[in-house]
Order: structure tokens, then sequence, then C-alpha cells
């Protein structure tokens, strides 16, 4: 009997290939839209694109059609209004600064989909990411690296669990981009010459300030100072939710030099500001750990680990130094370690694990 997936489809030429490569393996193939947008005005969901506006369920819709496969639109607005959206304004109200994509990963487009899709029969869940799931010679399942460094994914899934990855196909996680939109292009469809989509979805002008403002009115905390670590007044800031560690532009200071953004005092509604070499740490700690390709960490290891989605990465020593705390020790300095950031652990083309950056 033919196994039965589930393909989330986000109207974008990934997920489209990966639901014909599904159905080209011989599955019983379904595509399935979250719908995840809070806004029902038309034009402003045609406006928010992105993985989930109501053109990604048209584009969806149409690429169902061709490859001859059942469509449906699933709402799961709650679930992405609770694990990301009202996260990621708490996030940036403490200071810190959220990766709502690992969030929505976890919490809606796994945990979420695949309950729903198991209640559906389903088999397996799938996407169109740029990784590779398999398991590993100790029998855990792991996140592996796409054939495409330029566009590898496996950063934003690392907090998966064991349960989710055993029932989830990442069939486009062995294709560069080339060969998927070729494909794209071959069985002619109609999403082939769209664009990838860059920003996160539900901030597409990129003003997560004036999102937070929206979200929690009366919450926000509004002008404060910038200061030295010492605490000498530089100057004033528009609030800390408009900053990141590491920033050094839109900061409005005549310093003379570039000066940089080192961390983030929500106590005291204050902003630190550095110079380039403040920027620079050797270590971090982390919580909130998942552990994909090793079950636990009984002693100190060396690993890879990239403290961003855009992080080359760099070698650390990890150990753990409580039952939800791991700590990591740089053989070289990174830039701008980032409070409310995963730090994720790789060995070869394999995710170990992560946490979240404290």
């Amino acid at each position: 009997m033919k196994k039965k997936v589930v393909v989330g489809m986000s109207g974008g030429v990934d997920s489209s290939v990966a639901a014909y490569l599904l159905k080209e393996q011989g599955y019983d193939v379904i595509g399935v839209t979250m719908q995840i947008w809070q806004d029902e005005e038309k034009e402003a969901a045609e406006e928010n694109g992105g993985c989930c506006g109501l053109t990604a369920v048209d584009d969806a819709r149409r690429v169902a059609q061709v490859l001859d496969i059942p469509y449906y639109v699933m709402n799961f607005k709650e679930e992405f209004k609770k694990n990301v959206m009202d996260y990621f304004v708490a996030e940036y109200l403490a200071g810190r600064t959220p990766n709502p994509c690992n969030a929505c990963n976890r919490y809606v487009k796994w945990e979420a989909l695949l309950r729903r899709s198991m209640e559906i029969g389903a088999d397996y869940i799938a996407t169109g990411h740029y990784a590779r799931v398999e398991q590993m010679a100790n029998g855990r399942y792991a996140i592996r690296n796409s054939v495409t460094a330029k566009k590898d994914q496996t950063y934003a899934l690392y907090n998966l669990t064991q349960e989710q990855l055993s029932h989830t196909l990442m069939p486009v996680g062995a294709y560069t981009k080339e060969e998927i939109r070729q494909m794209a292009i071959d069985n002619k469809l109609p999403v082939a010459h769209k664009a990838d989509s860059q920003d996160i979805c539900f901030v597409p002008d990129g003003d997560y300030a004036g999102l937070i403002e929206r979200e929690a009115p009366g919450k926000v905390p509004g002008e404060g100072n910038f200061v030295t670590k010492d605490g000498v007044i530089l100057g004033r800031h528009k609030g800390i939710t408009h900053y990141t560690i590491g920033q050094r532009k839109g900061l409005g200071l005549a310093m003379g030099h570039h000066v940089f953004v080192t961390q983030i005092r929500p106590e005291t509604n204050e902003v630190v500001i550095g110079e380039a070499e403040d920027v620079f740490s050797s270590e971090l700690t982390c919580n909130q750990i998942n552990f994909m390709g090793m079950a636990d960490l009984k002693e100190p290891r060396r690993v890879w680990a990239k403290i961003r989605y855009a992080h080359a990465g760099e070698w650390c020593t990890i150990t753990q130094t409580g039952e939800d705390e791991i700590h990591c020790k740089f053989e070289k300095p990174v830039r701008a370690v980032t409070p409310g950031q995963a730090v994720v652990f790789y060995e070869g083309e394999y995710v170990l694990g992560g946490g979240v950056i404290v």
C-alpha cells in the first residue's frame, strides 16, 4: 500500500517541487497550505504574500491541479499567533532577538501540521526545506546539510523532536536550487519562475518595532538612554525594540567613528554602546536544549557551532553545566552573540542539537 504524505505547500517553487518529487517516488501525496496570516482582508494578505498570504493559496492550488493531487487549506492561525507572533513580541520586549522561523518550524509546521496530518491517516509530512532527514548509526534521527551549502536550511530546524523527524520527508535537500527550478520548468509548474520570499512573513515591511507596538499596545518601553558599559550617557534611543546586538546603522550617535550595540538592558531601558572589539565573545551559555544526532552530552565535546542563520560557524567545546544548560567555549571569538537567537551544534554534516542563547 502506498504511504500517504502531506506536503506543506507555501506556493513557492521548493515546496511545489517537493510535492512533484514525492509523487514521482510513488507516495500518495496530499497538498496542504497552512493558513497562518491573521488579517482576513484580501488586500493585506496579498501585500503580505510570503509563505502565508492568499497568493500562496492560489499558487499552491494551481500547482496541485497540475500535479493532480488533492489540495486543502488548513487553518493554523491560533497556533501561529500563540507560538510565533506572541513569542516574537515577548522576546523583543525582554531585550532579546527572537528567531520566529525556528519557532514556526517546531510548533506550527511540525507539531500542529503533523498532528492534524496523522489524524487524517498520513504516514509523513514533507516540506521544501534544503535539508535532509537521516537515521544515524546510533538509531537517532538527525537533520543533515543539504547538498548545496548556499541554500542550507538546517539551522532553522535544529529543534525538531525525534518523533517529528521520524515522520518527516525533505526531498529537496538532495538537489541544488538550480536543479529544483529546472524541474519546475520541465514539469510546467506555474510557480517555476517565482522569486524566493526573504522577509519574516508577518513583518513584510521589516518594521519589527511597529509590529510590536501594534501587538502589545501600552507595553512597549519608550525612549531611553544609550550608555557605555560603565553607565556614561551618550544620547537617547528610540526604544529597545528598535535594536539588536552588533547593530551599527541607525543609531543616530555622532561619535566620530563606528560604534555598535553590545547589550540591551530592558530592566533599565538602556542600550549599551561599545567599540568593534566589544562585539566579539569567546563563550556563551544556552538553554531550551534539543538533542538531535546525540541523545545527551555526558562529557565535553568539540563541535562546529553556528550562532545565527547566516553565520559560517566556528569550532567550540560544549559542556553541560545544568539540567537544561550548555556552555560553549569558542576557539576563535565570534561576532555578536545575541540572546534569543539559536546556537546549533554540528558534527560533519549532521545537526547534533542546539539551544537558545541566554
